[in-house]
């Protein structure tokens, strides 16, 4: 057990309504409108057709269930579930800090944004537009007088983007056969086309929506939107331009009163609600969509393990109505840079948690907003090094990212579990349908974890 501080006891505060508390569903699923969204499921559908989207919704409506019981414990306490688990045991959150950085560090996303940048004007060299597109990151994250505003607002336009380009597609993009296909992705289900490898169909699983890392820090961002128990918590600011606080962000419990359950129903309400109209629904909505309009384009062409397929893809696109393919391009661009910034400030958000929380306490040189910045910068320096080198290949990087998030998954489910049963007052404990919920997603990116694992050391071993 973890020698953490013991909560303080105060009041939760007043529910507020949804368009109050609308955003962290929608930087989740912004953050993730890119390297599933519009890159690995696209890239599936291109090469298997619309089989496999079953297991889409199966990842999606496992994330919702996952991102809930992370809420759950933020909403109750004012804590991130990584703090909540170095509750558990002091390096549980580092662990999955680490694990997180790991996935991250790639700059597969800026690669790929500025891959498909190049499609949209025709030309630019690849490496030099990641790097900028990096330092500009970098900028933007620790000059934020308030990081959450930012990001939020970042992905707030990229959603509309992309739901704008989605709409115009329905209507001009998506052939009669891949309405059609359709139906075999639900005659398929339970089916895993065999030209798949594992890595790429847990990745697909984790990225189907948010995905390893980016569940746990639907913490940070309830946090920072002043949700229930949040609302106590110091927001993460710049050490530059905003209010820095050197107090780590333990948390508080509240007495189950009537008045106060009364209020934790309606923050319960107005969460799941939130969670639903954003993540879930622009989710599942983006994911068949983006896999229609590759399938209506270039199913069958023998799309390669690379991202080049979005280039046949935006090209097959002009063809077909002059401008729309170069649409296609830009929107594609757009979506990975946001997706790049997302992912480095939830990386930094959650290393700054735990180090600042739990082994650094005491320190005021060492606030969580210098911490965070320093995890940016250095995501920033790493990916630039990776690109100098020549790694920058984006569909590999993203597979490995997004396989390390499966095998988080796997765990942290777990662990959930434990947190929401021994950690809150008995009345808002998980229980029931959402248990068993839990449970299963832990099953379901267990069995894909070590399929993975045996997969990957057959592999190295020859």
């Amino acid at each position: 057990m973890s020698s953490m501080p013991a909560f303080k006891v105060a009041q939760l505060p007043e529910p507020q309504p949804l368009r109050r508390v609308l955003g962290p569903g929608v930087i989740a699923a912004g953050v993730g409108l890119a390297s599933g969204e519009f890159v690995i499921w696209p890239y599936i559908s291109a090469n298997v057709g619309l089989v496999f989207l079953w297991a889409a919704v199966v990842g999606v409506v496992a994330q919702f269930f996952l991102n809930m019981e992370i809420e759950r414990y933020t909403l109750a306490t004012g804590e991130t579930a990584l703090t909540g688990f170095s509750r558990l045991g002091r390096h549980w959150g580092i662990v999955f800090a680490l694990m997180a950085l790991l996935a991250n560090i790639w700059p597969g996303w800026a690669t790929s944004s500025a891959t498909v940048f190049t499609y949209a004007v025709g030309q630019g060299n690849v490496t030099v537009i990641a790097v900028i597109e990096l330092v500009i990151i970098g900028i933007a994250l620790t000059l934020s007088p308030v990081v959450y505003r930012t990001v939020e607002a970042t992905q707030f336009v990229k959603v509309a983007a992309v739901l704008v380009f989605l709409v115009v597609a329905l209507f001009v993009a998506i052939s009669g056969e891949a309405y059609r296909g359709l139906g075999e992705a639900v005659t398929s289900i339970g089916t895993v086309p065999s030209q798949l490898g594992t890595a790429l169909v847990l990745g697909a699983l984790a990225f189907a929506g948010a995905g390893g890392g980016q569940n746990l820090v639907q913490s940070n961002w309830v946090r920072d939107k002043n949700m229930g128990m949040g609302a106590r918590i110091p927001r993460l600011v710049s050490p530059v331009t905003g209010e820095d606080q050197a107090a780590p962000a333990t948390g508080y419990t509240f007495e189950p009163t009537e008045e106060n359950l009364s209020r934790w129903r309606g923050w319960w309400k107005v969460a799941n609600v939130e969670q639903l109209v954003s993540f879930v629904a622009i989710t599942i909505f983006t994911i068949f969509l983006m896999s229609m309009l590759a399938y209506s384009t270039v199913f069958g062409s023998g799309a390669t393990n690379d991202i080049t397929f979005l280039k046949a893809e935006g090209e097959v696109l002009n063809q077909r109505l002059s401008w729309f393919g170069t649409f296609f391009w830009a929107i594609g661009a757009l979506s990975l840079f946001a997706a790049s910034m997302g992912i480095c400030d939830y990386v930094g958000r959650m290393v700054a948690d735990v180090v600042k929380t739990v082994y650094l306490p005491a320190s005021a040189r060492w606030t969580e907003s210098r911490i965070y910045s320093l995890v940016v910068w250095f995501i920033v320096l790493f990916g630039i090094l990776m690109l100098t080198i020549g790694f920058d290949q984006p569909i590999t990087l993203l597979v490995i990212s997004s396989s390390v998030g499966g095998i988080m998954m796997f765990v942290y489910s777990a662990l959930l579990a434990v947190l929401n049963r021994r950690m809150l007052p008995q009345a808002i404990r998980i229980r029931g349908y959402r248990m068993v919920a839990v449970l299963l997603a832990f099953g379901f990116f267990g069995f894909f974890s070590v399929l993975t694992l045996i997969d990957q050391i057959g592999k190295l071993t020859g």
